[in-house]
């Protein structure tokens, strides 16, 4: 039989959950988010270095928003789709405040958490399609916001070293 054609066993069923557990943690083979946004001094999160087109508060709240929205797409059947690409990204290179800082923070923590626990619940079958989508798979998103995220993560990282804020 063809693996396309297989059925999930419950113990491979275990096996993904688990995998997409440790994957939305982003630090297996890279920096991971905490360690990417921790003690990045105040002066220096709204700063572009040369070569870069985002702040680091901007990379931070991109993650955000598009974290928020794919977790708000998976479990709300009201949802509604942004009207535009440059709603994921905030108007202004530097955060308002550290409070602000500190709260996108707590947010991606919070949403990454709830997407892991979304990963975990084995009443959602992971490779239905979201009914209020148009064919897109639970799987696909949790594994969207995983990609989405270390890419940025990385992102943040580079800039971190080109401001000579970075000691991972």
């Amino acid at each position: 039989m063809s693996p396309a054609r297989t059925r999930v066993k419950a113990s491979d069923d275990e096996a993904l959950r688990a995998h997409l557990n440790r994957i939305l943690d982003w630090e297996d083979a890279h920096a991971g988010f905490d360690q990417a946004v921790a003690g990045l001094p105040a002066r220096l999160r709204g700063v572009t270095p040369p070569g870069f087109t985002h702040s680091a508060w901007q990379l931070l709240e991109h993650i955000r928003i598009a974290q928020h929205d794919i977790l708000d797409f998976c479990v709300n059947p009201g949802y509604v789709e942004m009207e535009s690409m440059a709603e994921l990204w905030p108007p202004s290179a530097k955060p308002p405040s550290a409070k602000a800082w500190a709260a996108s923070v707590a947010a991606v923590r919070r949403d990454r958490a709830a997407v892991k626990k979304l990963a975990a619940d084995g009443k959602v079958n992971l490779f239905a399609r979201i009914p209020h989508g148009t064919g897109q798979t639970y799987l696909r998103e949790i594994l969207l916001v995983a990609d989405h995220a270390a890419y940025h993560v990385g992102q943040l990282v580079a800039l971190r070293r080109a401001l000579g804020a970075w000691n991972g």
